[in-house]
């Protein structure tokens, strides 16, 4: 019995006169040669018409290469043929897997989010980079779909946050994916994280979100950026956010050297080195509390006023845990987990 039917017409040719030929899948499992001298668009030419329409019809194979930059042809073919799912897959397959940090790739996306290619140099005028993340040995399937729902809960409590996207996977709730912040066209932007500020040592959690107001005070001499810093310490505690390490957060800086806070990244729900926060709440990691956070703010010259509105918008937020986690295919068990350690603050 064959998967595909063999006489399935692949190409139409003219034979003029209004006479046709085609071109099968029988005649493509048989063999084919492209012949031609160099630059006579073997490649470019007859070998694209034939591997797209492969694709298209569903088909898919063994490619061997020669040349550098190849592969990153066929996967280009591959979206667009629509199959984004299997350039996904690809570049799974390349970055392999981590224990330690969730693997990532770099691609282009188009304006529909339709359309993927691999790698974030010479983009068509069309794409936009974005990366995109894959789960590693210890996460679960739902890993992405965690991440893209607390994306939402955080823009929705009011955090500057990039653009993001949940795309399908067939195995799994998707991948997620969030376009970069540090780039504006072709143009890469400066940008520094706190550990890099700070000198301070990520992987051995000292600084505390007094460190972290202060430091955005003192460089960008803005109080709404200050507030900006606080919105994100108030949704990483409240949303059981523990991986709160220096490099994530980050300082973006223009053309006329004024500093900015970074759009909110890595937001998601951790546990944390030995069940703490990475960054200490006015010296607590372990059950950091609402009156800390208050506490914080005030020590930051915030208003009661304004404190009191970001902790109910942020709780606010977080109240769709559930709505959106079912939504968005979390599985039963982390759902439940997740909303017991969002509902104990």
């Amino acid at each position: 019995m064959h998967l595909f039917d063999l006489d399935r017409p692949l190409i139409q040719i003219s034979l003029g006169e209004q006479r046709y030929a085609h071109f099968t899948t029988r005649h493509a499992v048989e063999g084919i040669q492209i012949f031609g001298g160099i630059g006579s668009g073997k490649t470019s030419g007859s070998g694209k018409m034939l591997a797209k329409k492969f694709l298209e019809n569903g088909y898919g194979g063994l490619v061997l290469t020669a040349k550098q930059d190849e592969k990153d042809l066929w996967v280009k073919y591959c979206a667009d043929a629509g199959a984004s799912d299997d350039v996904l897959k690809e570049l799974l397959a390349l970055n392999g897997s981590s224990a330690d940090a969730r693997p990532k790739a770099l691609i282009g996306v188009n304006g529909n989010r339709s359309r993927i290619v691999y790698g974030a140099k010479n983009l068509e005028q069309e794409f936009e980079p974005w990366l995109v993340k894959f789960s590693n040995s210890q996460d679960g399937q739902d890993a992405g779909a965690i991440e893209y729902v607390y994306a939402l809960m955080a823009k929705d409590a009011g955090l500057a946050m990039p653009d993001v996207h949940l795309f399908s996977s067939q195995k799994g709730a998707g991948y997620f994916s969030v376009k970069r912040f540090d780039r504006d066209g072709s143009k890469r932007l400066h940008m520094h994280t706190a550990a890099g500020l700070l000198h301070s040592d990520f992987r051995t959690p000292a600084l505390d979100y007094e460190d972290l107001l202060n430091l955005t005070g003192a460089l960008t001499k803005d109080i709404r950026e200050v507030e900006k810093m606080y919105r994100l310490a108030v949704f990483n505690v409240l949303a059981h956010n523990r991986d709160d390490h220096a490099k994530n957060f980050s300082f973006l800086m223009d053309e006329t050297g004024a500093w900015k806070l970074a759009p909110a990244y890595d937001l998601t729900f951790s546990s944390g080195p030995n069940g703490e926060q990475s960054t200490m709440l006015m010296c607590e990691g372990k059950n950091p509390t609402i009156k800390q956070l208050v506490k914080l703010g005030r020590e930051a010259n915030l208003s009661k006023k304004l404190i009191d509105k970001i902790l109910d918008q942020t709780k606010s937020a977080l109240s769709c845990w559930l709505q959106l986690a079912q939504e968005y295919q979390v599985t039963g068990v982390n759902t439940e987990t997740i909303n017991q350690a969002i509902n104990r603050k």
